[in-house]
């Protein structure tokens, strides 16, 4: 079992009972306590659980519902809007671009209005964008709706992917590690991420200042494959060199 998948039990562990000691979870892991012990002090450090006397509990934040794909808009408007608008700027005439999910994606299909692009998607805050524009080419993947968070999921999104092909795809994320791996809190949405991934050319992170380190335990991708990363100036400096060290390109919007 890689790292990323045991980080992702203990969460999904502890978000069934709260609280664990590090005995239990190398029992149901079947990995050491001292493997146990390291993993809970990495996922204390990026603010995924807290570490307590012989084991540990999650987070106030981590124990939170996720949140509506409205209440989440509300969140650093400002700052996302500026990505969006900075991202959008990656796109030249007659691309095809694969639009991920969430807020950010939302506000990029905004001003790629009137623009000659292919624009596909599983995200239907962008296809409320842009259903009406004739100028952009809109494809609409198929799949199960999620209607808290306004996006399509499942096999069926994953197969019609493996049938496209575009030149960028933008990605979103609810957090990005200090050691460079992009991580998300949603195990439905992350094998859509990267199947949208393997669909294009180009990969394009956009995350805000605020998804430094942000949240989330399921491993999408690292910065390695990250082509471009498009952020806000309080972005962790360290994590952004980690992506230029690995030959992507840095955006400051």
């Amino acid at each position: 079992m890689t790292s990323s998948k045991r980080h992702a039990q203990i969460v999904s562990s502890l978000r069934t009972k709260g609280a664990a000691s590090v005995r239990e979870l190398a029992e149901s892991l079947q990995v050491s306590e001292s493997t146990i012990r390291r993993d809970l002090d990495l996922l204390d450090r990026n603010g995924e659980l807290v570490r307590t006397y012989g084991g540990a509990a999650l987070t106030p934040r981590a124990a939170v519902p996720e949140i509506s794909f409205a209440a989440s808009a509300e969140h650093d408007s400002a700052e996302k809007e500026a990505v969006a608008a900075r991202a959008a700027a990656l796109v030249e005439d007659d691309m095809v671009v694969v639009l991920d999910i969430g807020t950010s994606t939302r506000l990029l299909a905004r001003h790629l209005r009137g623009r000659p692009v292919t624009v596909i998607t599983a995200n239907l805050a962008v296809l409320d964008e842009l259903r009406d524009d004739e100028a952009v080419r809109l494809c609409l993947l198929g799949g199960v709706v999620r209607r808290n968070y306004l996006t399509l999921v499942g096999s069926l999104t994953e197969t019609a992917l493996r049938q496209v092909r575009a030149d960028l795809v933008f990605l979103s994320c609810t957090g990005v590690r200090p050691n460079g791996l992009v991580v998300d809190d949603m195990e439905v949405e992350t094998p859509i991420k990267q199947a949208m991934i393997e669909s294009a050319d180009r990969v394009a992170l956009v995350a805000s200042e605020a998804k430094f380190p942000g949240t989330g335990s399921l491993r999408v991708c690292s910065l390695a494959q990250v082509d471009a990363l498009v952020t806000t100036a309080g972005a962790d400096p360290k994590t952004l060199e980690l992506c230029r060290q690995a030959g992507g390109k840095v955006f400051i919007a």
